[in-house]
């Protein structure tokens, strides 16, 4: 069992900065690909970013490099740092875990925590 608690979420303006992070507790951490995803309302839960278990390799949706996924395999983490944030980033946003590897199907995390709401004013 893996236990996960986002925090960080927030309201900022648009073009503003945001910073989430990711506390797990139980099992080993350190083996598990993190990700995170967002759900919109009314939309499908979507993948943001993952990074792998070692933290030596990352994946992003956003292709304008404004996100960037790190863990700390000590403390036992995960953040997410956004930048240039719009208002189409309104969503809350969750971290998950799975054991191994990092993928964009949110039906492969095992593990979920229980969601930080970002909202993005114009």
């Amino acid at each position: 069992q893996v236990q996960l608690v986002e925090s960080g979420g927030g309201l900022v303006q648009a073009g503003g900065s945001l910073r989430l992070s990711c506390a797990a507790s139980g099992r080993a951490f350190s083996e598990y690909a993190m990700g995170w995803f967002r759900q919109a309302p009314g939309k499908d839960r979507e993948f943001v970013a993952g990074i792998t278990p070692s933290g030596a390799n990352t994946r992003y949706a956003d292709s304008e490099g404004r996100f960037t996924v790190s863990r700390d395999n000590v403390q036992n983490t995960v953040s997410l740092e956004m930048n240039r944030l719009t208002p189409e980033d309104t969503a809350v946003y969750y971290c998950a875990a799975n054991l191994g590897f990092v993928t964009t199907n949110p039906q492969a995390y095992d593990y979920w925590g229980q969601g930080a709401q970002v909202t993005v004013s114009s």
